[in-house]
């Protein structure tokens, strides 16, 4: 179950201080809205009916998010999101007829235009994080987290961006490999592109990365979008765990 202590784990939780958000927004100032102004629609899928409740009624009062549907398993999950079409589902992992793995791969798979994937788990598992990006989630979080640090997640991902917490990222990259170590070296990025990647890979937005290199915006969304391409990226944190892999960065890096 979800711990709602929102006052204590803020000052406290390490992760929750920690989180990184790599994409277009910036780090410090989240998106309350969607990018079309109007909430972000919310599916929670969650077999604790107590926890799903406690998620929706929490999430609900934050601002900028609309929860429009629950589900109590991953059939139920790919369902109820077929039907409502949310933009983002917050899906739990270990869940009864389907897990929310298994639910992520198949709903991103059967969609032109799927709904962003936050996985949230109780379990601190490395094995949960691996599998939730190679499914395609756009984001991996611990229920333990205070509920408004959950909230912005939903507003990152909607936004277009991936969240991860560098804890979970750095364990995760120094047990084991996501994709082969060789991933990078024949992706054959240019001299900017890896310097894109390094500043992905610190947090940075795109305005703040067009800040840092002296370039336009979208210069530097044309480099991140050949970046992923050329890594076979699921999105903007699976190629930074591409580089974490490759050694192009090192957990610790800071620019």
């Amino acid at each position: 179950m979800i711990g709602f202590d929102a006052s204590a784990a803020v000052a406290t939780s390490p992760d929750a201080v920690e989180a990184v958000t790599t994409g277009t927004g910036t780090g410090t100032g989240l998106a309350i809205t969607s990018p079309t102004g109007t909430p972000v629609t919310l599916l929670i899928a969650d077999d604790d009916e107590v926890t799903r409740s406690g998620l929706r009624t929490l999430l609900a009062a934050q601002p900028g998010i609309a929860v429009v549907g629950e589900a109590a398993d991953g059939v139920d999950a790919l369902e109820q999101a077929r039907r409502l079409r949310p933009d983002v589902v917050l899906m739990d992992v270990r869940m009864p007829r389907r897990n929310g793995i298994e639910a992520t791969r198949q709903l991103l798979a059967e969609s032109a235009d799927p709904p962003k994937i936050v996985v949230i788990t109780t379990f601190e598992n490395d094995d949960y994080v691996t599998a939730a990006l190679s499914a395609g989630a756009s984001g991996f979080l611990l229920k333990r987290l205070p509920v408004r640090q959950i909230a912005e997640a939903v507003r990152v991902v909607a936004a277009g961006e991936a969240i991860l917490f560098p804890a979970a990222l750095r364990r995760m990259v120094t047990a084991r490999p996501l994709t082969s170590v060789e991933a990078l070296p024949k992706a054959a990025l240019t001299g900017r592109e890896e310097e894109v990647l390094r500043s992905m890979a610190t947090g940075l937005s795109n305005p703040e990365i067009a800040e840092s290199l002296t370039v336009s915006l979208e210069t530097v969304k044309t480099h991140v979008g050949n970046v992923l391409t050329k890594l076979g990226a699921q999105n903007r944190t699976h190629a930074v765990v591409i580089a974490y892999e490759s050694g192009l960065v090192v957990p610790g890096f800071a620019g």
